[in-house]
């Protein structure tokens, strides 16, 4: 898998846990207050780290989060604190996904302020009782993070809003960004002092701490680390917006395994990936992977689920059944929808409203019957987008209640307040269609809590229908849309379709509605959050068995840092090693690519330098070398760009055409073919190239070539595997191969490659008597993976010398077929040119300048 990531290495510049606990385990030296580092750690953040077995035995898993699952509270006597576990809290319910003996630490903020006297207190006790360690952010570093960066520009951007005006999601701030990135710097300290790092897993969660595994990631290079993302991820047309894009981008590709809810939203950040990064994936046996220098990061499609054990024991409890009661008397002989929502302008809660206003107006004999409950649980940011989705909700509520309602009707009964969960679930009992009309949403487990509640109320007190059914109306833009294939799904921008389906959620028949249910709860049921999370630490811990097997690199400062990840036979080519070689040798044999290998794939000018032509008119005078260009251009171009180098020999067009010297004629490593397939092919690729911006071809004399390196990435990358299909359903009869490259698709004839015309070129020394005891072979691009290849082949087959020292070097791509790697093409030249100083102080060379000296003298 290429991509650009590899082109070049020099761009990197009270209440006690209800679940068993292992024994509790610190690092092991303490560098500065308030500071842990592993001692195996200390030595290793930008060197190869350690394979040294850990003399920890037992993982644990570390769940970093905005908030900690704790409820807050002071003590009457206002001296103390009181904490108790968050029950409705995810990131607690995921332990039951999770192995008993599997120890969980918890890292976030608390919900309240403490003061910075009682902090060490309040850290030693919830460590101690909850086994969490407090991310204590200070007053004002707090706001300018949450409401200010996540609430102010990450939340409405990834649900889909611009910042059209200052008004309108406000300006970007390098004040609020840098409040952001200071906080996360802060949960990464925090992880530090717990952390096992060879040891422990790391899960982060959500869109508060997506800068967070860059800073562990600095710290320690094989950290296990996934992350969750719980909000949608837009599209790259608005995430590209953000200023800060590759910062964000690179930071979460810094964990081992990246999460989200939808293929969607995986998509889309995929999509960001290409457009931004250069980078490329690939599905293999089901699992998506991302090329990142040498690491591939996983990406996990796996809706979260809810609690059954907790939704089914609340069902249980007579304060629900005696509300269940309650709301049966309130409701008689009443049809209940029900809505539960968020008061923010992404939950849809004027245009549901709206809705059943159109149905009101439409369907005369609901009007008394209907009764739309909205539980409007407070807004969690603040500002003028939540005072305005207030008033809209307000004035159409009382609009609608003015128009159609009475004394002791009302059609919108809007409950703005806390409502908890037993009292929900009551609620979802006696409702008939549960409706959730969000214009953008991450989850929403509202649907499936609906569904839960429903299928258990045949067990609950009361007058209640025992059979089990239940009707859902969602948009289509949340995120459990996917998953409830039985729900009616709407656009609720569409008013009118919206009413339509509230009618036939109503109106549908019973045998329809149980059918539905029990498809849902079927799918509910199996796929809830302790599922979600045994699959994501799965997934995660078989993403990580390779970390004690790869040599790892920490390169680049800041946020830009990343990891470089490579074989422990993968090194870089030292010149002294090289050279020490190259004069051991008499039988030498150098191919060289040229196009990003002796030039960089950047450059406008492609003709070579002066510099690139002395040092390889000073390697072909050595007697001992045979000197090669291996590429793709066609052979007039490199005969008038080589003419100065007499002894240079040339393989033009991928190896077609081969010489060995200036003087020598032309050679086909293959039988001449006939070209009439160039009539078939030409039309086509002429019709991929008029309907492809961007797009061109290349006439070679033995190939033709597709390029879409100019086109748009996604559509190039579409037409291309496109055209593709077309040239080889048409060609199937023909004596040539079409094969898709970077950013290409050519057709040339059959055994055409650079690896073939590399293995001729060692079989003809051999056959001469003069088997080449040194090789040096150096690309960068896949074409030269199959040079590697040849070189391999070649020096494994007799009569090849089997002593022969083989350089097999790629330029900057990583990983490769090549045992070697150099970064950029100047450090091809600087080896080159060591080689090249090596000549021309060998004994040969200075035997030939005499001797022209004396010829001279004579003369």
């Amino acid at each position: 898998m290429l991509s650009k990531s590899y082109s070049n290495l020099l761009e990197l510049s009270g209440d006690h846990a209800p679940f068993a606990q292992g024994a509790r385990r610190l690092p092991r030296v303490n560098t500065s207050p308030g500071f842990w580092l592993d001692a195996r750690d200390e030595d290793t953040t930008n060197s190869v780290t350690s394979d040294v077995a850990s003399s920890v035995t037992q993982d644990r898993a570390i769940i970093v989060a905005h908030m900690l699952p704790l409820h807050a509270e002071r003590r009457a006597d206002n001296l103390s604190w009181s904490f108790r576990w968050d029950e409705d809290s995810l990131i607690l319910r995921l332990k039951d996904g999770l192995p008993d003996d599997l120890e969980v630490i918890y890292i976030g903020c608390l919900k309240v302020e403490v003061e910075n006297e009682e902090q060490d207190e309040v850290a030693a006790k919830l460590l101690e009782d909850f086994n969490c360690v407090p991310a204590f952010l200070p007053s004002d570093l707090r706001s300018r993070f949450y409401h200010g960066f996540c609430k102010q520009h990450l939340w409405p951007l990834f649900h889909y809003t611009l910042p059209l005006s200052p008004d309108h999601g406000g300006r970007f701030e390098r004040s609020l960004w840098r409040a952001y990135v200071s906080a996360n710097k802060i949960f990464a300290d925090k992880v530090m002092e717990v952390i096992s790092p060879d040891d422990d897993y790391v899960w982060i969660h959500d869109y508060h701490l997506m800068v967070l595994p860059t800073f562990l990631r600095r710290k320690f290079c094989r950290i296990r680390m996934g992350f969750f993302l719980h909000s949608p991820f837009p599209s790259s047309e608005i995430y590209r917006t953000l200023p800060v894009r590759e910062e964000i981008l690179r930071a979460l590709l810094n964990v081992d395994l990246l999460g989200f809810h939808t293929f969607d939203y995986a998509r889309h950040f995929l999509s960001c990936c290409s457009r931004m990064l250069g980078l490329k994936y690939e599905s293999k046996r089901g699992y998506i992977g991302l090329e990142y220098y040498g690491r591939t990061v996983g990406i996990k499609i796996m809706p979260v689920g809810i609690h059954m054990g907790q939704l089914e024991a609340c069902l249980n409890l007579e304060e629900t059944s005696l509300r269940v009661a309650e709301l049966q008397a309130q409701f008689d002989g009443k049809i209940v929808l029900l809505g539960v929502d968020d008061m923010d302008i992404f939950k849809g809660i004027g245009l549901k409203f709206l809705a059943l206003e159109e149905l009101l107006k439409q369907h005369r004999r609901w009007r008394g019957k209907v009764v739309l409950v909205q539980i409007a649980n407070p807004a969690r940011g603040r500002g003028k987008d939540v005072i305005e989705v207030q008033n809209e909700a307000y004035t159409v509520a009382k609009r609608v209640n003015d128009q159609f309602g009475w004394d002791g009707y009302q059609p919108i009964v809007l409950l703005e307040r806390f409502v908890p969960l037993y009292e929900r679930i009551a609620f979802y009992s006696i409702a008939e269609c549960c409706i959730v009309s969000a214009v953008r949403d991450g989850m929403n487990l509202i649907p499936y809590e609906y569904v839960v509640s429903r299928q258990g109320i045949s067990r609950s007190e009361g007058s209640l229908k025992p059979a089990k059914m239940s009707m859902l109306v969602v948009s289509e833009f949340i995120g459990c849309s996917p998953s409830l294939s039985g729900a009616i799904r709407v656009n609720p921008w569409n008013v009118e379709a919206m009413a339509d389906a509230m009618n036939s959620a109503i109106t549908m028949p019973e045998s329809e509605k149980v059918a539905r249910h029990e498809k849902h709860y079927k799918y509910v049921s199996s796929h809830d959050v302790a599922y979600w999370a045994q699959s994501f630490m799965s997934d995660l811990e078989r993403k990580c068995r390779e970390h004690s097997r790869r040599l790892c690199y920490g390169i680049g400062f800041g946020l830009g840092f990343r990891v470089i990840a490579l074989d422990p036979n993968f090194r870089k080519l030292s010149t002294e090693h090289i050279v020490a070689a190259y004069k051991r040798s008499t039988s030498r044999v150098i191919l060289l690519d040229y196009d990003g290998t002796m030039m960089p794939q950047g450059s406008i000018n492609k003709t070579p330098s002066l510099e690139v032509l002395s040092v390889m008119d000073t390697l072909c005078s050595d007697p001992n070398n045979v000197v090669f260009i291996v590429s793709g251009r066609g052979r007039q171009t490199l005969s008038e760009w080589f003419a100065p180098c007499a002894k240079l020999g040339i393989a033009a067009e991928h190896g077609y055409f081969y010489r060995w010297h200036r003087d020598a004629e032309w050679i086909t490593s293959v039988p001449v073919v006939d070209f009439e397939w160039k009539q078939v092919v030409t039309p086509v690729m002429m019709q991929y190239m008029e309907s492809t911006d961007g797009s061109s071809i290349e006439t070679k004399e033995s190939a033709l070539v597709w390029h879409h390196q100019d086109a748009d990435p996604d559509f190039g990358s579409w037409q291309a595997k496109e055209l593709l299909d077309h040239l080889e359903s048409v060609l199937a009869n023909e004596p040539v191969s079409v094969k898709s490259g970077q950013h290409i698709v050519e057709v040339k004839p059959q055994g055409v490659s650079k690896g073939r015309i590399a293995e001729q070129l060692l079989a003809s020394m051999a056959s001469r008597g003069t088997p080449p005891d040194f090789v040096v072979c150096i690309g960068d691009d896949r074409s030269d993976e199959d040079m590697f290849e040849g070189i391999e082949n070649a020096m494994a087959t007799p009569p090849q010398s089997s002593v022969a020292e083989v350089f097999a070097c790629t330029v900057g791509q990583k990983p490769s077929k090549a045992r070697y790697y150099l970064d950029d093409t100047v450090e091809v030249i600087k080896m080159l040119q060591g080689l090249a100083s090596a000549s021309s102080h060998s004994p040969a060379n200075a035997l030939s300048h005499a001797l022209s000296q004396i010829s001279l003298e004579s003369s």
